[in-house]
């Protein structure tokens, strides 16, 4: 029977990576061994065959360096495969501190989380222990943003099923996903590299206006080889020679300033080019029968080639107008050849033939990252489900959710449903007993459902629906906002969304209070007065018992459950369980106490 277990997997996993890891190092020592040989044996050959013949000494000593160089190709070659599965071994046991809820390390994301939104900050997406930083694989910038924006704004159905589809064929085949992370790991795809790449696209050739350059590309190679033959056979003096080279190293320097700005436009992208065109080349060859990959296939190839052989291109181009950090080999060849020139001719060629492509690349790129999220979500807890969409409005029908960012040996699961319009969910019981949490276990997984993830629930079905919470609500110094009157704000955009009939669910924890208990109990009746009239649905926490009685005036639409305490010798133990009815236990006045408050 094959291991289910993730954490077994990826410990396996590391057992065969580090095996190939120890015969490469062997392989490594060998090559080490057989290099100095070689040289040392060619290097004989030709001091003992010298005196023999100096055809032969040359013929050996040439079959011998071929052979020296054949090897150092291999091992080349060899030290990208060990680079390869080092990469490899560390998102293995990476995952596994995963699984044991060791994250706080990675990204947090919250540079990509706005200022104001309807959930974000009340449902921890994104900073430290968020989602984002739980569940985000994704390596390049674009990636990031392409996550965030799943988190942030829930979809349509149909495409959460081609993401469910995409995440559940990824979750099969784990190592997929790791490869690609891999990749991107190793030189991260930033926006930087996108926006040089997208600036250049939509500059003037600067070579249109100089059009005699194009001949001249020509004739100048031609003439300073020419120049190198005629020194060679001692028709021109050394002087004139040394004379002339000055004059072709200043030609060609100053051609090249002229043109520096496009070079700069593109400098030092060539390691993210190599990730983007190796990652577009995994998305090509990728045997996954998905809609979503079928369609990023389509995107990427067009009758003027692969999307990762363009890029391969564009990368040689970059890599050989990277020449000038090496003066040895970049002066000699610019002096003779123009050789920025002839790169920029190269690159407006590439221009015109692909610039239209160009945005497809990254937003591949993206798109796949975040689907490997989904995947890697998948894979590491199979335990949860792929949620059922509802076509009626107002349906959440959850069996054992739980909070996906508590650990599994100390979450607490549970079940509970509310389905059609008109309902509200008042939750009532004592301090510290899970109303905030069960809160936020609902809204963290309608956010997952409706971004493609799988949710942490034996089965959940619920409607298209987009969460708005009022549950954690701060003070803004910057913009003179009371605490108060920043939940008034989101309370608001609450009410202005039901009354457009928003398909939304509600979360609130604790209406008002920021203010007087008098007003806030009248405030909260009046509030929930009217989004019975808006049709709305909502689950509220709260302390305030008196709220429960909502429901023996309006007992179709009025429900109450709570979390309740036992009190043993003084001690509290919570069970985190929702149960229905008004919680008939509390316990401040026992935690007042604690802390030395003679009541």
């Amino acid at each position: 029977m094959p291991e289910t277990n993730p954490e077994k997997i990826y410990q396996r996993q590391v057992e065969q990576l580090e095996t190939e890891e120890k015969k490469l190092l062997k392989q490594k020592s060998l090559f080490s061994l057989l290099r100095l040989a070689l040289a040392l044996l060619a290097i004989a050959a030709l001091w003992k065959l010298w005196a023999l013949s100096i055809l032969i000494a040359f013929i050996v000593f040439f079959i011998l360096t071929g052979v020296f160089i054949a090897i150092v190709i291999k091992d080349l070659k060899s030290k990208e495969v060990l680079e390869n599965i080092r990469l490899l071994k560390t998102i293995c046991r990476e995952e596994i501190r995963i699984l044991n809820h060791d994250f706080l390390h990675l990204p947090d994301g919250q540079e990509l989380c706005p200022a104001h939104h309807a959930y974000a900050q009340d449902l921890d997406l994104f900073g430290k222990a968020s989602l984002y930083q739980y569940i985000n694989r994704t390596c390049s910038e674009q990636g990031h943003q392409q996550l965030a924006d799943w988190l942030l704004n829930p979809t349509s159905v149909g495409i959460i099923s081609q993401r469910q589809e995409a995440a559940a064929s990824l979750s099969q085949k784990p190592e997929w996903g790791q490869q690609f992370c891999a990749y991107g790991i190793s030189h991260p795809v930033t926006l930087l590299a996108e926006q040089k790449i997208n600036e250049w696209q939509h500059d003037k050739d600067p070579l249109q206006t100089r059009s005699w350059l194009r001949i001249f590309r020509f004739i100048f190679p031609l003439i300073t080889v020419s120049t190198l033959v005629l020194f060679i056979f001692n028709i021109i003096p050394g002087s004139i020679f040394t004379f002339l080279l000055i004059i072709f190293f200043a030609i060609a320097a100053s051609i090249s300033r002229t043109f520096q700005s496009q070079y700069t436009r593109l400098n030092k992208i060539v390691p993210e080019l190599e990730t983007l065109e190796q990652s577009i080349r995994m998305i090509e060859n990728n045997s996954f029968e998905t809609v979503l990959f079928k369609d990023l296939k389509n995107k990427l190839g067009d009758s003027t080639g692969t999307a990762s052989d363009c890029i391969e291109q564009l990368r040689k181009i970059l890599a050989r107008l990277d020449y000038r950090y090496n003066p040895i080999i970049y002066i000699p060849l610019n002096s003779f050849f123009l050789w920025d020139l002839q790169q920029l001719f190269s690159l407006g060629k590439w221009r015109t033939k692909y610039q239209h492509q160009i945005p497809s690349w990254f937003d591949a790129l993206a798109e796949t990252e975040a689907l490997v999220s989904l995947g890697a979500a998948a894979f590491n807890h199979p335990d949860w489900c792929y949620p059922k969409f509802s076509s009626e409005k107002n349906v959440f029908v959850a069996n054992e959710m739980g909070h996906p960012l508590i650990p599994k040996s100390k979450r607490v699961n549970n079940s509970f449903s509310t389905e059609g319009a008109k309902q509200i969910n008042l939750v009532t019981g004592s301090n510290m007993a899970g109303k905030s949490t069960f809160l936020r276990s609902v809204g963290v997984n309608i956010v997952l459902a409706t971004m493609g993830a799988t949710v942490c629930c034996k089965e959940l079905t619920l409607s298209a629906t987009k969460v708005m919470s009022s549950m954690r609500v701060n003070d803004n110094l910057e913009e003179n906002t009371s605490t108060f009157y920043a939940e008034l704000k989101k309370l608001k955009e609450i009410i202005e969304a039901v009354k457009r009939q928003e398909t939304v669910f509600i979360l609130l924890d604790e209406i008002l209070r920021g203010t007087n208990s008098a007003d806030r109990h009248t405030g909260s009746i009046a509030l929930l007065k009217q989004l019975l009239r808006e049709n709305a649905s909502c689950i509220v926490a709260t302390h305030d018992l008196e709220l429960a009685k909502l429901a023996d005036a309006y007992p179709g639409n009025f429900h109450n459950f709570h979390f309740d305490v036992q009190v043993q010798n003084e001690e509290l133990y919570f069970d985190y369980k929702i149960k229905e009815g008004i919680c008939q236990s509390m316990n401040a006045s026992l935690l007042m106490k604690k802390i030395g408050i003679e009541l």
